[in-house]
């Protein structure tokens, strides 16, 4: 690698680090499982199983049965009823009781309508299990081996199906609300399935829990059926370094990270472009609303995302590779197809304000629409991406977004763990935002998203379709027909100064510190309050000041220089504007550039005659400006590996200094006697041929 790309990577690291910011507010805040590994991928996904169940677990209390039962079409009434008669006689009254007696693969599991709170399962641990020795998450749980999971399956689990084979439990019920399981927070998991490779979960509800309802870790092979999950800490459907899955009919809700959570799937299409072979996890058919986010995944690679709604929530879906132990990153291959996406604007940051989520979870008020978000992320947005590959984007309704609908930064290696120098930009590449439709409703109605797309500039060969509305930057690198088309395609190592700015000044949160960041409008810092308004304020005062100053002491004779000093004061109110507004995402911050690319232009020609390297500064910091308002709003510049806004912010600083050396040096310029007769003077203030 040639020094100059070294150092072009190596500041890469140091500022883009910012972008992990998204994802990344507390490294604490991240799931954390023991060391996995993929399945081999020899599995399948498995099938419903319609014959009679094996195994049958019911309550005692038949009144309370009739009650829960009364309102059934009158078939399924009878079937319930034929049911609790011989799983009074032969059945069991607890779900882990019916698991520990699955013998053999294949076996089905019928749970009849009731409420399973697993009392033998509840108790805290004791004796053994009360002293085993494990890593702590920072989160305080213990980060436990399997064999510690099959010594002590309940301190963690409410209901713990460790190593069964193609075993299939499925509620009886009209509903998924017929048969609810409630770990009563009692419980980081409600059910949970270990090594449980080809295992089939239907038509019931998990709730209350300190991290997930419904846990698959290191399967190959299963089905998430028409089941509900809610009210908890962290994730409803949590799916983890699994293949052969599917999600379907699905449902979830009052989560305080992600509804539906397939982190770490299978990482089978790695290396390849977007035309794969299949994909590890598919989603369909399913809901996720009012969560913090309706859909996330640390290495989600290689998912099918489709025909789903996420409404309602903080975002409506993320995915990233922001955090460590995550086998598969960086992530890559989802494709997101058919799906709506609306409405995402809920700001929960309120309850971590005011002291709601400080409570422990059984006091917080998740069941009356509490959620206590786990990380940081930007409300109002319709689908963010940090740090992903090879993502397809299409065919999506996305609308009614407060903030934007598609969200996309990068994420460098260290941030994961992975130090070599090459990694360190390997995100965020070739992802497709192609046909979707934006801003309207499927009925045709306007639902406009306050900005269709946000960009922190890094990586190459993404694009976006050529009627995404107002977007930031304001010139996008365009999709062409085929897939891997890229019109005006960049290959940036760094995103944008201010961009990276406002993510790290947003990481700063933390949910058990109740540290919610002073300056960023995620948390609801407005005007003058908000990082990037207090970026240009605070640079457009030193400018005007110093431009001011310059002007006044040594080109206040030049008509050019009074003009163009006057065109920039314009332009830094301007930009200030437009920062205070959030007018971002349209022609304001361009044409503010423009305005003080002249500024600098006509000073620099003014100073011309009598400095000249002063003024080749002044002029190659004006072409720099113009530069970059061309690169936000026209077209991006292609094979240039920092945007404009890197050379013009640095050497906007050195011009501030040298302005204020040449102004002050003019104002110590002794006046000549006044019986002297004055030759030679110019409109500048300087002896003719003089410098500062």
């Amino acid at each position: 690698m040639s020094w100059t790309r070294r150092l072009l990577v190596a500041l890469s690291v140091v500022l883009a680090a910012l972008a992990a910011a998204l994802v990344t507010a507390s490294g604490a805040q991240a799931h954390e499982e023991r060391p996995v590994t993929f399945p081999d991928g020899s599995g399948s996904v498995p099938v419903l199983r319609t014959g009679e169940p094996d195994l049958l677990v019911c309550k005692t209390d038949r009144a309370d049965f009739e009650r829960r039962t009364a309102n059934f079409p009158d078939a399924l009434k009878v079937r319930n009823q034929e049911l609790f008669a011989r799983c009074s006689r032969t059945g069991y009254r607890h779900i882990q009781q019916a698991v520990d007696a699955v013998d053999r693969p294949g076996m089905t599991i019928a749970v009849l309508p009731g409420l399973y709170e697993e009392e033998p399962s509840l108790a805290p641990p004791a004796g053994s299990c009360a002293a085993l020795k494990a890593p702590r998450s920072a989160l305080g749980y213990q980060i436990l081996s399997y064999e510690q999971q099959k010594q002590c399956p309940h301190n963690q689990n409410l209901v713990a199906i460790l190593g069964k084979k193609d075993l299939q439990i499925e509620g009886t019920g009209a509903s998924r609300l017929d048969v609810v399981v409630d770990a009563k927070y009692a419980k980081l998991n409600a059910v949970r399935a270990d090594k449980s490779d080809g295992i089939y979960f239907r038509n019931f509800t998990a709730q209350r829990t300190t991290f997930n309802s419904l846990y698959v870790l290191a399967g190959d092979g299963f089905v998430i059926d028409d089941v509900l999950t809610r009210w908890n800490d962290e994730y409803g459907f949590l799916t983890f370094a699994s293949d052969h899955g599917l999600y379907k009919n699905c449902e979830s809700y009052g989560n305080g990270d992600s509804g539906i959570y397939p982190g770490s799937a299978s990482d089978i299409n790695d290396g390849r472009g977007y035309d794969v072979p299949r994909h590890s996890i598919e989603i369909t058919g399913c809901r996720s609303h009012h969560n913090m986010v309706g859909y996330s995944g640390t290495a989600g690679d290689s998912v099918y995302v489709h025909d789903n709604e996420f409404d309602h929530n903080m975002g409506g879906a993320s995915m990233d590779s922001a955090f460590p132990g995550h086998p598969g990153l960086p992530q890559n291959h989802a494709r997101f197809e058919r799906n709506l996406i609306h409405d995402n604007n809920q700001n929960y940051y309120r309850y971590v304000d005011d002291g709601t989520c400080a409570a422990p979870p059984v006091e917080r008020g998740y069941e009356q629409g509490v959620v206590c978000p786990q990380i940081s992320m930007p409300p109002g947005t319709g689908i963010i991406t940090a740090g992903g590959n090879w993502n397809l984007y299409e065919d999506n309704w996305v609308y009614g977004h407060q903030r934007a609908a598609f969200f996309l930064s990068a994420v460098p290696a260290f941030i994961r763990g992975e130090s070599a120098w090459g990694k360190q930009t390997d995100t965020s590449h070739h992802n497709r935002y192609a046909g979707n439709h934006l801003g309207v409703d499927p009925s045709g109605r306007s639902r406009p998203n306050r900005t269709d797309v946000w960009w922190d500039g890094q990586g190459s060969g993404n694009c976006w379709q050529a009627d995404a509305g107002a977007s930031t930057p304001g010139a996008l690198p365009a999709c062409g027909t085929r897939r891997g088309d890229v019109s005006g395609n960049t290959g940036r190592l760094v995103g944008e100064p201010v961009k990276l700015a406002q993510l790290l000044v947003c990481a700063d949160y933390s949910v058990q510190a109740r540290r919610l960041p002073a300056g960023c409008d995620w948390y609801g810092a407005r005007g003058i309050q908000r990082v990037e308004t207090q970026l240009a304020l605070a640079s457009a005062l030193v400018l005007a000041l110093v431009g001011g100053i310059l002007w006044w002491r040594r080109l206040r004779g030049s008509r050019l220089a009074g003009a163009a000093t006057l065109l920039g004061l314009v332009g830094l109110a301007l930009e200030v504007a437009g920062s205070t507004l959030r007018l971002t995402a349209g022609p304001v911050p361009a044409v503010a550039l423009l305005l003080i690319g002249l500024w600098w232009a006509g000073v620099g020609l003014a100073l011309r005659p009598h400095h000249p390297a002063f003024a080749r500064t002044t002029l190659a910091l004006g072409a720099l400006t113009l530069l970059d308002a061309f690169d936000k709003a026209v077209l991006m510049i292609p094979w240039i590996p920092l945007g404009p806004a890197w050379p013009r912010t640095l050497l906007a600083v050195v011009w501030v200094l040298w302005a204020v050396v040449a102004a002050g040096r003019a104002a110590t310029t002794a006046a000549p006697p006044a019986h002297e007769e004055v030759t030679g003077r110019t409109g500048t203030g300087l002896p003719a041929g003089g410098t500062a």
